[in-house]
């Protein structure tokens, strides 16, 4: 019975201390876009690159979850409780993919929003793995996994795009943008 507590409490603490924090994140995604040839915000350019290609430039965690359709485990992500205004773009790509202004507070583990930037930056799949029906949803730019869209979400779409923030990029919002969407919210 001890060696279980032990063994419990040690999992516990590897799990805690294995989450990476924002700086961390944000330089690895600075040495990754330095080193991604496809990597742009603002290019419309559809990506298809061979799998071993995006082997070369993706690390391993963004590449088990873009192209292997994997899945971070719950709570481990920087941006799952981040309030900092900005956009969220394809870690793999730099596609734009969600504003945080529909970025909300689910419970489920994951960052979550309401709704994307556009409708062509998600493509939406069906998923019927694991015994379930469920919609996938990919980057609209080059197929990356990004999670799945569920219809619980808060209005006004009613719908929860569930994320791995492992294959989330985060830009902080420059202050004319800040102020538009200060504005906006009223």
């Amino acid at each position: 019975m001890k060696l279980f507590f032990i063994i419990l409490l040690s999992s516990i603490t590897f799990m805690s201390c294995s989450a990476q924090p924002n700086q961390t994140k944000k330089n690895t995604m600075d040495s990754i876009k330095k080193t991604n040839p496809v990597y742009s915000n603002n290019s419309i350019d559809k990506v298809n690159l061979p799998d071993e290609e995006w082997k070369k430039i993706l690390s391993p965690e963004v590449y088990y979850i873009a192209r292997q359709k994997g899945t971070e485990r719950p709570g481990t992500s920087a941006f799952e409780h981040s309030t900092e205004v900005g956009t969220y773009y394809c870690a793999a790509c730099g596609n734009p993919l969600f504003k945080s202004d529909t970025k909300f507070e689910s419970g489920c583990g994951w960052p979550s929003f309401y709704e994307p930037i556009s409708k062509s930056s998600i493509i939406y799949l069906p998923d019927n793995t694991l015994g379930m029906r469920r919609t996938e949803v990919e980057c609209g730019r080059c197929k990356a996994h990004l999670g799945h869209v569920f219809e619980d979400g808060p209005p006004p779409t009613g719908l929860r795009y569930c994320i791995n923030g492992v294959v989330l990029d985060f830009a902080k919002a420059q202050a004319a943008e800040k102020k538009y969407d200060e504005k906006k919210k009223g």
